[in-house]
C-alpha cells in the first residue's frame, strides 16, 4: 500500500518533483524578509487570538496557493502571527473557511493528523538552507513535529519536541496558536545579535483535491524545499538554553505461558530505567539510558509471512532508535535498528556543527539475531542468549549549497562471531536538476562454527558492494539509471541487506502532465513511465531477471490516486531453473469518497515462481482497506489481504490476513485502541514436497490505553494474547501478557 502520510506532506512541501533552473528571474519567486516581534509577556496558548496579547503582532498573509495549482491566489483567507520572548517563539494563525462545515477536524494521537486540515511552520534556523524544524497542529490542537532534510528530500516525523500548542474552531473559522521552547530546537547563540532564519508558513485545506496555501511562492523550477524559503530576522538576546532532560521510566510486565492444558502464572518483571538527552551545542545532542525502556507499545502491522524469498521488513518504532535516524540513512540500508532486539542500554550522539555532521551510537543486546542472505533467498538464524555489542558511527560533509560526502563504520560482535562494515557515500547535486549518488562498502566477518556448519558458511569472509545512481529531474521529465553491485561474502548484519551475490543495472524515465495555468480540470496530474533492469548471479553468472516494466496513473477529485502498472521478466531461481518469461499486472487507487472516509485498493496478478516447491505459478492477491472517522473520537481501521496460489495440479494455498484497528481519543492525550490481528492459511499437501499442516490459523488481540502528558511523560497499560489454530484444533490461547510503563520528563 502506498502510504499518504509524511510521503504526502513531502509531495505539498515540495511541490511534487525537481525541475530545470529558472532561464529568467520572475518577481514571484523573490524572497521577502519579515520581522518577529519581541512580545511584552507570555502569551497564553489556548486557541483564542487574544489582541491583548497579540496587539503589537502585525498579521501575515499566507498568499499562494502552491499546490495543485501553480501559485494562484489560495481559495481561503490565512493569517499568520509571529512573536518572541526570552524562552519561546509564539506562532497563531487565523484560518477563514468559506465552508466551516467542510472543516477536518479529529481528535486524534501526535502525528497522526495529516489527514485533517492543518497549518504550521518551517524554520531553517541555521539559514543554511538544507535542514529545517517543522511543527503542525490541526485544528482542535493536535501536535505533528518533523524535521526537514533537504538534501536528501527526507522528512522524519520521529524526531518530538516538547511544546504548547491549542485550537479552537469558530462560525467563519478555526484559531491555532503555538509556544515552542528554544530549548527544544538548535541555532546558533548569537547574544544580542539580530539573528536571521529560513522561514515559511502553509496551511493544508483538504477539500475535493488536496491544497497547500503557503507563505511564498513554490518554483518547480527548483529542487529543493528549504532553499526557497523566505526569510526572518530579529531573536535579540535569545539561547538555546541547556536542554537537559531525564526521562525515568517504570516498566512492568507479567507473562502467563500455557503448559499442557493449563496455564502457569508467571511473575511481574519490572523494571526500572532511566534515559536522557542534552544539548551539549545548539546543534549537538547526546541520548544515554541505563536500563533502558526499548518497550514496543505500538504493534507491527501484520505481514503475510508466506512465498517469500527474503526477511520481511518492519518499520522502527522505539523512540530511542527514531530520534536523528535521518543522519544514518545512506544509499544502501547497512544500519536497521530492528536487528537491536533485546538492548541491555544504549549510547546515542548526533548533530552537526557548520559543515559536519553525523552522530554515533552503541548497544549492548542481550540476544543475537542473525539473517543469512543469498542471491535468491535469505534465512534466518540466531545466537540464542549469547550478548553482542553494536555499534553505529557516522560522518557526513556538506559540500557547496545541496551536497555532502560521508563515511559510516558499523560494528557487531559476541563471542566468536563479529561483523564490521566501513565505507564512503555521495550526494552530488550537479545542478538544479541533475543528482549524482553512490556509495562504496567493504565488509568482514567472522561466523562461528554452528552458523559454518548449519548454513554452509565459510568461517570468515569478506566482500564488496558499490552503488552509483544519476537522477534528472525537470517539469515534465524524469529519467534515473542504477548500477548495484554486491558481493557474495558481503555481510551487513547491523543492517537490512538480505540479498547478496548480484548485480543489476537499471534504466528508466517518466513524462508528467501539469495542468495548464488557470485551467479548470478534474485532474491534478497525470504520469506514464516505463523502466529496464537486469539482475545477475556473480558467482555463477546467471541471470536472474530481465524486466521490461511500464506504468502510468493520475491524481483527481475526491483526493484520488490510481495508478497501474505491468510488465514482462524472464527469471531463474534455485541453480538456475528457468521458469521462462512472466507476465504481470499491478492495480492502486486510493481516494477520500467523504469526509469521514478513506478507502484503498491494491491489485496483484500474473507468473509467479512457487519458491518452496521450485515450479512455476499464477498468483493473484487483493488487498483492499479503509479508516473511517464515525465521530472526532472514534476511528476504525479496517485492511484485508487475499493471496492464492495455484500450480500445476490446483490451488497451492488460499492465505487470509485481517486487522483491524480501534481507536477512541477522549481528548489530545488520552486514547484507548483495541486491535485484533487474524491470519488463516489452507494448503493442498499433496502439492508439497515436504509435508506441511493444511490449515493454520493465528490471532492476536491487544488492548491498549495511552495517556501522554508530552513524547516523554507516559502511561501505557496494556494487554495482548496469542491463540493459534491447526488442523487438529481450534484456537487455543498460548500467552497472555499484562503490561504498565510510566514515564516522566524533566526539562531544563
Amino acid at each position: 500500500m502506498m502510504t499518504r502520510t509524511i510521503a504526502t506532506l513531502s509531495l505539498l512541501c515540495i511541490a511534487t518533483v525537481a525541475v530545470a533552473a529558472d532561464q529568467t528571474p520572475d518577481p514571484k519567486f523573490e524572497r521577502r524578509t519579515y520581522q518577529v516581534v519581541r512580545v511584552d509577556k507570555p502569551i497564553t496558548i489556548n486557541g483564542a487570538i487574544d489582541p491583548s496579547e497579540w496587539g503589537a503582532v502585525q498579521p501575515i498573509l499566507l498568499r499562494f496557493e502552491t499546490y495543485p495549482s501553480d501559485n494562484i491566489d489560495p481559495r481561503a483567507k490565512t493569517e499568520a502571527f509571529l512573536g518572541y520572548d526570552d524562552k519561546n517563539l509564539y506562532v497563531a494563525f487565523r484560518a477563514f473557511d468559506p465552508q466551516p462545515s467542510a472543516i477536518r477536524a479529529n481528535l486524534t494521537d501526535r502525528d497522526r493528523a495529516f489527514q485533517d486540515d492543518f497549518l504550521g511552520i518551517s524554520i531553517d534556523t541555521f539559514n543554511d538552507e538544507r535542514r529545517a524544524f517543522e511543527f503542525f497542529a490541526n485544528p482542535l490542537g493536535v501536535q505533528m513535529d518533523l524535521t526537514m532534510d533537504d538534501v536528501s528530500g527526507n522528512e522524519d516525523d520521529s524526531w518530538d519536541a516538547i511544546w504548547s500548542s491549542a485550537g479552537k474552531i469558530y462560525e467563519d473559522r478555526y484559531e491555532v496558536e503555538m509556544a515552542i521552547p528554544f530549548s527544544q530546537i538548535r541555532f546558533k547563540a548569537s547574544g544580542a545579535d539580530v539573528q536571521t532564519w529560513g522561514i515559511d508558513m502553509l496551511r493544508i485545506y483538504p477539500r475535493d483535491q488536496r491544497y497547500r496555501f503557503g507563505l511564498h511562492a513554490q518554483n518547480r523550477n527548483r529542487s529543493c524545499y528549504v532553499c526557497q524559503m523566505s526569510k526572518i530576522t530579529g531573536f535579540q538576546g535569545i539561547t538555546p538554553g541547556r536542554n537537559v532532560e531525564v526521562a525515568p521510566t517504570v516498566t512492568t510486565q507479567r507473562t502467563d505461558l500455557r503448559e499442557g492444558g493449563s496455564f502457569t502464572n508467571g511473575g511481574f518483571d519490572t523494571e526500572p530505567g532511566v534515559t536522557a538527552k542534552w544539548g551539549i551545542t545548539p546543534n549537538i545532542t547526546f541520548n544515554g539510558a541505563v536500563n533502558p525502556d526499548f518497550s514496543q507499545v505500538e504493534a507491527d502491522s501484520v505481514q503475510l509471512d508466506i512465498n517469500n524469498q527474503f526477511a520481511l521488513f518492519f518499520n522502527e518504532k522505539r523512540p530511542f532508535f527514531l530520534e536523528g535516524a535521518d543522519f544514518f540513512q545512506t544509499p544502501f540500508g547497512i544500519v536497521y535498528t530492528r536487528t537491536v532486539s533485546q538492548p541491555d542500554w544504549g549510547v546515542k550522539m548526533t548533530g552537526k556543527e557548520g559543515k559536519q555532521g553525523g552522530g554515533a551510537f552503541f548497544t549492548q543486546d542481550a540476544r543475537t539475531d542473525l539473517v543469512i542472505p543469498g542471491a535468491q533467498f535469505s534465512r534466518f538464524t540466531s545466537l540464542g542468549s549469547e550478548k553482542n555489542l553494536a555499534g553505529v558511527m557516522r560522518y557526513r560533509y556538506d559540500v557547496g549549497k545541496n551536497s555532502n560526502i560521508g563515511a559510516m563504520f558499523t560494528t557487531r560482535s559476541a563471542g566468536d562471531y563479529s561483523n564490521r562494515v566501513a565505507g564512503f557515500d555521495t550526494n552530488y547535486r550537479l545542478n538544479a536538476r541533475d543528482t549524482i549518488d553512490g556509495q562504496v562498502l567493504y565488509s568482514k566477518t567472522e561466523y562461528p562454527d554452528s552458523i559454518v556448519s548449519a548454513f554452509d558458511q565459510k568461517a570468515s569472509q569478506s566482500d564488496m558492494a558499490i552503488m552509483a545512481r544519476y537522477r534528472h529531474s525537470t517539469r515534465n521529465w524524469y529519467w534515473n539509471a542504477r548500477y548495484e553491485d554486491v558481493g557474495n561474502e558481503f555481510r551487513a548484519d547491523s543492517g537490512y541487506m538480505p540479498k547478496v551475490g548480484y548485480n543489476v543495472r537499471l534504466a528508466g524515465l517518466q513524462y508528467t502532465w501539469w495542468p495548464k495555468k488557470d485551467a479548470k480540470t478534474w485532474w491534478t496530474r497525470w504520469w506514464w513511465g516505463g523502466d529496464y533492469d537486469r539482475t545477475e548471479e556473480k558467482v555463477s553468472s546467471t541471470v536472474l531477471e530481465e524486466e521490461w516494466e511500464t506504468w502510468g496513473g493520475f491524481m483527481g477529485p475526491k483526493q484520488s490516486y490510481v495508478e497501474l502498472d505491468g510488465g514482462y521478466r524472464p527469471q531463474r531461481f534455485h541453480q538456475g531453473v528457468d521458469f521462462g518469461g512472466q507476465h504481470f499486472l499491478n492495480f492502486y487507487a486510493e481516494a477520500t469518497p467523504l469526509k469521514k472516509l478513506y478507502g484503498y485498493l491494491s491489485l496483484n496478478a500474473g507468473d509467479q515462481i512457487d519458491f518452496t516447491n521450485v515450479q512455476p505459478a499464477t498468483r493473484l492477491r487483493i488487498n483492499p482497506g479503509f479508516r473511517y472517522k464515525a465521530t472526532r473520537s472514534l476511528e476504525v481501521n479496517l485492511s484485508y489481504t487475499n493471496e492464492k496460489l495455484d500450480v500445476d495440479g490446483g490451488q497451492l494455498y488460499d492465505a487470509d490476513v485481517v486487522e483491524l484497528r480501534t481507536v477512541y481519543q477522549f481528548n489530545i492525550r488520552m486514547f484507548v485502541r483495541a486491535l485484533l490481528q487474524y491470519t488463516d492459511i489452507t494448503r493442498n499437501p499433496s502439492l508439497y514436497r515436504r509435508s506441511t499442516s493444511s490449515h493454520t490459523r493465528e490471532l492476536f488481540p491487544q488492548l491498549l490505553f495511552s495517556y501522554k502528558v508530552n513524547p516523554q511523560t507516559v502511561l501505557f497499560v496494556g494487554y495482548s494474547s496469542t491463540r493459534f489454530g491447526n488442523d487438529t484444533f481450534d484456537y487455543a490461547e498460548t500467552d497472555r501478557t499484562l503490561f504498565v510503563k510510566v514515564g516522566y520528563a524533566w526539562s531544563m
